[in-house]
């Protein structure tokens, strides 16, 4: 019989951890995360570096920065945002702006300590895996923001 178990698992530095078990636990660091994340929580961490953010204003943020290749859907950005809230990778701002600048229904985000860590740590991990991709020559030069 063929072990199937392997399939499922996926390696990341010197862990390897059931697919799906994505929880940061509270023996492993957040500068380590528990390995890459999607490319559409990536784009949320790295909107949140900026600015505290609500959730419409994070969605125009990363079709922004990414010319409009990028465009989460509503479902996909609040499941992320209950996933990065319940990781403590981002924390909701009970302070508000100016009423004058300020929508009741709208809930704003603050990227923690640990999820500038997390996201420090796949943009290096990334830089890594585009330093092969140069070296194979399949990049040309370094694109600048």
């Amino acid at each position: 019989m063929l072990d199937t178990m392997a399939c499922y698992d996926i390696a990341y530095h010197d862990r390897t951890l059931p697919l799906g078990d994505e929880r940061l636990g509270a023996t492993q660091s957040n500068a380590e995360p528990f390995g890459p994340l999607t490319p559409a929580m990536f784009h949320v961490l790295l909107a949140l570096a900026g600015d505290d953010l609500h959730g419409y204003a994070i969605l125009k943020e990363v079709e922004l920065r990414t010319g409009g290749k990028v465009r989460l859907s509503t479902g996909t950005l609040y499941g992320i945002i209950k996933r990065l809230l319940a990781d403590g990778l981002i924390v909701e701002l009970r302070s508000r702006p100016a009423e004058a600048e300020d929508d009741e229904r709208r809930r704003y985000y603050r990227l923690t300590p640990e999820g500038r860590q997390v996201a420090a740590a796949e943009a290096e991990r990334m830089d890594e895996i585009l330093s092969i991709a140069r070296s194979r020559n399949l990049l040309k030069k370094p694109r600048t923001a």
